[in-house]
């Protein structure tokens, strides 16, 4: 059983950054591969990053990449998302969710596959 908690959602200028974070509890994190996906008002949720569980791969949406970087710490149970060069596109609850795929998954696999956990979001909202 894993519970997350993200933070560090917030208003920001476009072309500004923040730094998303997600706390986990549970012994056992550093077997689980995390993602970031996001939802904005009207549309489906969207995958926006992946990292396994090793931190040695990580995986991007075309619209983030080069803009956000997901890293993790599993000393201390946590995943973050820093994101820079935000633009009003970006704006959404940002989710972050844990799945037991393999370190060597494919990135369709993170994309589209199944996440076991969730937490219960943050809002990220970019002024124009």
């Amino acid at each position: 059983q894993v519970s997350l908690v993200e933070s560090g959602g917030g208003l920001v200028q476009a072309g500004g950054s923040l730094r998303l974070s997600c706390a986990a509890s549970g012994r056992t994190f550093s077997r689980y591969a995390m993602g970031w996906f996001r939802q904005a008002p009207g549309k489906d949720r969207e995958f926006v990053a992946a990292i396994s569980w090793s931190g040695g791969r990580t995986y991007y949406a075309d619209s983030v990449k080069g803009r956000f970087t997901i890293s993790r710490e599993n000393a201390k149970n946590t995943v973050s998302l820093q994101m820079t060069r935000l633009e009003p596109e970006d704006m959404a609850v940002y989710y972050c969710a844990a799945t037991t795929m393999s370190e060597y998954a494919s990135a369709t696999s993170y994309s589209r596959g199944k996440y076991d956990y969730w937490g219960q979001g943050t809002q990220v909202t970019v002024s124009s």
